[in-house]
């Protein structure tokens, strides 16, 4: 059953059920105070009639002759009402029907047929309402059947029922229409999964809709522009990989088959050798940092978190990295926060291999300096990888961490996205810029360390 009817029918029996419980509840209230009006009614009457029966008592009139008549009775009366008097002895002696004149006229009292059996059992029975008051003559009784009190009951109650059969019918019809214009979006982004499903992201509209089935649709418009954009990246990667292996690999065939021919001869024998052995280890360093972002991105396990000294790690790195800085003849300038607990929570292999990275980036470009300053910032601990060369020109600054990106006197492309995913694995943030005295600058922030960190 679809998701529409599935409401439409809900709605519907809801409303059944509230509305037989409604008209219980209404049918109970109404006979009630039906009743209890008609009690104060015949409370009422019975106190005029009796003030006329005490005074016809000391006039010594007999009852048949006396002049009994209710006034005012016809605005609250809910049904008719018979009056009986008994003498001392409980015998019948008149019983009678009060009859009212429109309006508010008085109501003589006419005989009716009423033996003292059928008074008897009138009074045992809940099918009449009683109202008993003691007169000088014996005893004043009123009857009013309840079947009259019902019948009254039930044509309003009647009425009610029809009005709010027609009320129920309106909001039925309305929540169809509610029903219609909240399930549409859903429809439409039933629509647009399948879309996704199919992989055509870059066809899924935004779907428009209030409430949280807009935030849905609009999470499910953002998560495929997401998709078609890593789609799109992945496709460039393979491209780009394919053509970063080929240049190596037809090096490596072409020297092959030359030294194979007998095309090189001696010390060009040598040199094809050397190319030879210098591509291989081009070819090697590109898979192993493809096969590292490789696992960056899908295995878990590949990165052990721990608490590591940001100062200890940055002496490591130019430590490691001297060679080179000797070799071209730079400077390093390392500056740290005093008094400032420059620990993180990463994986220190892993964070070690970015900032060689991004250090080695640094050399490549600087022309004579390279600047590392470490401290707290905003509760973040941050570090700043700078230079004092070229910088970084304008185009290439938004795409400097995507994948085979190379800028002037590049490798691979691969170690500055190398960075970038092992930093955003430690929980930090990586950022590129330029100096305004000239050069480059990398920023890494990291969230302080914490034993919760670690769990």
């Amino acid at each position: 059953m679809k998701l529409v009817h599935q409401i439409n029918l809900a709605f519907a029996l809801s409303l059944i059920l509230v509305l037989s419980v409604t008209a219980v509840v209404i049918h109970y209230v109404l006979l009630d105070h039906f009743i209890g009006t008609q009690r104060k009614d015949m409370q009422s009457i019975g106190a005029e009639l009796s003030a006329k029966l005490e005074t016809a008592a000391a006039q010594s009139l007999p009852i048949d002759s006396t002049p009994i008549a209710v006034t005012g009775y016809t605005a609250g009366r809910m049904a008719n009402v018979e009056v009986i008097i008994q003498d001392t002895q409980g015998n019948v002696v008149i019983p009678r029907e009060t009859v009212t004149a429109y309006p508010y006229d008085a109501a003589p009292i006419r005989p009716v047929e009423f033996s003292t059996v059928s008074f008897q059992a009138a009074m045992n029975n809940d099918a009449y309402l009683t109202e008993v008051t003691t007169v000088p003559q014996g005893t004043l009784t009123l009857l009013t059947p309840v079947s009259k009190i019902k019948a009254i009951e039930q044509a309003l109650l009647g009425r009610l029922m029809l009005v709010f059969g027609v009320g129920a019918v309106m909001m039925f019809i309305l929540s169809l229409f509610i029903t219609k214009r909240l399930i549409k979006p859903l429809m439409l982004l039933r629509e647009e999964l399948k879309k996704v499903k199919q992989r055509q992201f870059s066809e899924v509209e935004r779907v428009t809709a209030s409430g949280e089935i807009g935030v849905v649709a609009d999470s499910l418009y953002e998560m495929a522009g997401e998709l078609e954009r890593y789609n799109h990246v992945q496709k460039q990667f393979f491209q780009n990989a394919s053509h970063e292996l080929k240049s190596p690999l037809m090096s490596i065939s072409g020297y092959a088959e030359g030294i194979r021919d007998g095309v090189f001869e001696g010390e060009d024998i040598r040199k094809g050798l050397e190319i030879i052995m210098s591509e291989s280890g081009r070819m090697r360093n590109i898979v192993t940092e493809m096969t590292l972002l490789a696992k960056l991105d899908s295995e878990d396990d590949i990165f052990k978190a721990t608490a590591v000294n940001l100062r200890e790690l940055v002496e490591e790195t130019i430590e490691r990295i001297n060679p080179v800085l000797v070799k071209k003849g730079l400077f390093v300038h390392p500056s740290y926060g005093e008094n400032e607990s420059l620990i993180v929570c990463a994986d220190r292999d892993k964070l070690l291999q970015a900032l060689l990275n991004i250090v080695s980036n640094g050399a490549r470009h600087a022309s004579k300096h390279i600047y590392i300053q470490a401290g707290i910032q905003k509760g973040q601990v941050v570090l700043t990888v700078s230079d004092d060369g070229e910088g970084i020109s304008d185009e290439l600054l938004p795409f400097l961490f995507h994948r085979f990106v190379k800028g002037k006197n590049g490798e691979s492309g691969l170690g500055l996205a190398i960075a970038r995913a092992i930093v955003e694995r430690c929980g930090g943030l990586i950022t590129a810029g330029n100096r305004k005295e000239g050069g480059a600058v990398i920023s890494l922030g990291f969230p302080p360390y914490r034993t919760a960190s670690l769990v």
